[in-house]
């Protein structure tokens, strides 16, 4: 199986998770492809993120959802597609964890598979 993400960026956000602040997410659409079939699956986790070097992500506070699944490979015009519906997915999956990501605050910049 072959995984890349295909979007990756770190933002200031808020949630309590297991009586832990989290001030930190990552956010991440992934693509994983194996045997003819395609998948892209959106994620958000949520980490303490203490100081400004702190990016230990921890995975408790996580939610994923499957966005696409069928036969065929990558396409680029299906991830551009998908990377315009990316925040309201992950708006969605951070409200089932109580939390929020700070949209207009990037502790880095996005990368790209």
């Amino acid at each position: 199986m072959k995984v890349v993400d295909v979007y990756q960026q770190y933002f200031a956000a808020r949630c309590i998770y297991s009586g832990v602040e989290r001030r930190a997410a990552a956010v991440t659409l992934t693509a994983e492809s194996d045997a003819g079939t395609i998948r892209y699956v959106a994620a958000v986790s949520f980490f303490p993120h203490t100081d400004e070097e702190d990016f230990a992500v921890s995975y408790d506070a996580r939610a994923e959802r499957e966005l696409y699944a069928a036969a065929g490979r990558r396409s680029k015009k299906r991830e551009a597609a998908l990377l315009e519906t990316l925040r309201d997915e992950i708006d969605a999956l951070a409200a089932e964890l109580d939390g929020e990501v700070f949209w207009d605050a990037p502790l880095c910049e996005a990368r790209y598979g």
